[in-house]
């Protein structure tokens, strides 16, 4: 514009005499603010009702992952006071982004920082805007925002980012993929089903926390019955009026009882004649069980030759065992107990030529 005023329009003879400087620049600087105002206005304003909003609470949220989706996720909450978000800033491990500011939020450090900066900023929410970390950078974050009593989001995945799609309303909860970073292994119900569906199944060390979560899985597969065996009263009870509850049709049946007593425990499956067995019951605390040793071979090695042993002079069809991984190439009293009830276990079905598996 200033070109053409100043030079062209003279020399054709269109105006009298050139255009003054100083009108071409008041006119260059108004025509520049002309056009950036709106802009301008438009990102203070989002910032400033994002700041003033007083409809809905404002949580102050942290953001883990200045990337793509980190952004995408800024960009949403400042269009969107409602939501009642405000972000305090970033942590990225990216090196190249320490010390800058994203979006006018800075980066307040890595991840290793996060439990620093939430505390420091008393941070509500994390939102994980990390579609590609891996597992154990996720585990870090999440497991920090739980320390602190912040609670935890995350971007669906990477389809979303790379398609434009991110949004604060697309974030949901931590799921255990997401933990993982794989596909989580799908497991064939209908095989399951045939061990429990109209039959009695006995489950040990029932009122454990994976014995317990047997009895919940067991019970939705349509058993006729399920015998909950464990030592402590409470566990059992509690599993007990839980199940009783949920599955009206089961007939659940508790049992206390010490695995290394054979008479008691021959006695329990000569009165229920189980035809799957789950054998969850086990001292499983590693530390204590250095101190313990004892208690972890009678209890992990010889109640499991008890509960196989019956298992096999009663006729029971199917017989799981609940092992660990440090049972492999163990190198503690508990890992080394159960890598010897595995063998128990193998050897009775290579024996009898049963369906005992652990």
């Amino acid at each position: 514009a200033a070109v053409i005023g100043g030079v062209v329009l003279p020399e054709m003879g269109l105006v009298p005499s050139r255009v003054p400087l100083s009108i071409l620049f008041n006119g260059g600087v108004l025509s520049v603010l002309m056009l950036a105002a709106p802009r301008l206005l438009v990102r203070m304003g989002g910032w400033h009702g994002l700041r003033e909003h007083k409809d809905s609470p404002r949580r102050p949220v942290l953001i883990a992952g200045a990337g793509s989706a980190g952004q995408m996720i800024l960009k949403e909450i400042m269009a969107n006071p409602e939501l009642g978000l405000r972000p305090v800033g970033f942590v990225d491990d990216d090196p190249t982004k320490q010390g800058l500011r994203i979006g006018n939020l800075p980066i307040l450090g890595t991840l290793a920082d996060a439990p620093d900066v939430i505390k420091q900023y008393r941070v509500a929410e994390v939102l994980i805007a990390m579609p590609r970390a891996t597992g154990s950078a996720i585990r870090r974050v999440v497991q920090a925002a739980l320390d602190a009593g912040a609670k935890t989001r995350t971007v669906p995945g990477l389809s979303e980012v790379l398609s434009g799609r991110v949004s604060v309303s697309t974030l949901r909860n931590v799921e255990i993929q997401d933990l993982l970073r794989r596909e989580p292994i799908q497991t064939d119900l209908r095989q399951v089903a045939q061990l429990a569906h109209d039959h009695t199944v006995l489950v040990t060390g029932a009122g454990g926390s994976i014995g317990s979560e047997l009895c919940r899985q067991i019970s939705a597969l349509g058993p006729a019955k399920v015998v909950m065996l464990g030592h402590g009263e409470n566990p059992i009870f509690e599993i007990l009026n839980e199940l009783r509850k949920k599955h009206t049709g089961v007939d659940f049946v508790p049992v206390i009882a010490d695995i290394r007593d054979i008479r008691r425990v021959r006695e329990v499956f000569d009165t229920h004649r189980p035809f799957a067995v789950f054998h969850a019951a086990a001292h499983k605390h590693v530390p204590l069980m250095e101190g313990n040793v004892v208690e972890a071979v009678t209890n992990n090695v010889l109640g499991t030759k008890n509960i196989v042993d019956v298992s096999v002079d009663c006729g029971v069809q199917h017989f799981v065992f609940i092992s660990t991984d440090k049972a492999v190439r163990p190198t503690n009293v508990m890992g080394a107990s159960k890598r010897v009830a595995e063998h128990v276990v193998r050897r009775a079905a290579l024996k009898h030529k049963t369906n005992f598996v652990a």
